[in-house]
């Protein structure tokens, strides 16, 4: 058996032992993210093997919170693609207003940056009153992070030049407070969000949504896992409802390719058929 196969091998008892203990089941993220996660925790640690970090994970809670943080996906900013934000403030918002009220849920939210920027465009569009923001990720870590709204503020710049081109009616500083090397958004932001523990992985249906938002999370599972969590949308979608994916993804090829109609179809935001 050559190295490779070994350390595949590896891997693979790394993950069941990480599902065993914990409950996280990553067998079904794509192979090439995983793995490239994993070695990078396995050389900053000074390991030899996969097998040596496996004895650690079991062994060590505070290793695995590490592990967990590598694995997760975290990477996003406040108004990201700010042109899809402009299309949703243009074009989904005077639809959203018909309803009375409306839920919207940010499925693997990370550190909270997205869902802070729906929430400055539902208060910008007069809609804030009547909407439900529901945020998860799996990872409770990211979680506590994302609650408390605080960001370095050296990224201030580049967030307050996505807030501008998404058609952003206000002065971006207007929303946070600058404290030393890090800035703390406005707590009204916070108002009509509800973060809560989500795994897209293992957990079932989530509410009766108008509109979701799940965006460059879906790149980073493999096909089978892909086909599960689009499924799990369109069922938490009320008939007509929205989703929006990231600039990577497409429902091309998908089991649900058929169940939505594309509204905006280079900015990923797709329309639930009313009718199965």
């Amino acid at each position: 058996m050559n190295p490779i196969q070994n350390e595949n091998i590896e891997i693979q008892m790394l993950l069941e032992a990480i599902h065993q203990k914990y409950g996280y089941n990553f067998k079904d993220y794509a192979n090439a993210h995983t793995k490239r996660r994993l070695r990078h925790r396995l050389n900053i640690s000074n390991m030899n093997n996969y097998a040596a970090m496996m004895h650690r994970v079991l062994y060590d809670e505070d290793f695995f919170n590490l592990l967990l943080l590598d694995l997760s996906i975290n990477v996003t900013e406040m108004f990201r693609n700010p042109l899809v934000y402009k299309k949703i403030r243009r074009e989904l918002i005077p639809l959203l207003k018909t309803y009375a009220f409306i839920k919207i849920w940010h499925a693997g939210c990370s550190a909270g940056q997205e869902v802070y920027s729906m929430s400055i465009l539902l208060e910008e569009e007069g809609m804030k009153h009547r909407s439900q923001i529901y945020a998860t990720d799996f990872n409770e870590l990211i979680l506590d992070k994302a609650k408390k709204g605080i960001y370095p503020l050296d990224v201030m710049k580049s967030y307050t030049g996505n807030y501008q081109q998404s058609g952003g009616k206000k002065d971006f500083s207007d929303y946070y407070t600058a404290d030393y090397n890090h800035v703390i958004l406005r707590q009204s932001l916070k108002e009509k969000v509800l973060f809560s523990a989500h795994n897209l992985v293992t957990d079932g249906v989530f509410g009766e949504m108008n509109l979701i938002l799940c965006r460059n999370v879906l790149i980073y599972f493999n096909r089978q896992l892909q086909n599960r969590v689009l499924n799990l949308f369109y069922d938490s979608l009320c008939p007509g409802g929205y989703l929006c994916l990231g600039s990577k993804e497409s429902l091309k090829f998908t089991e649900v390719e058929d169940k939505f109609e594309p509204i905006a179809g280079r900015h990923r935001i797709y329309k639930k058929s009313r009718l199965p």
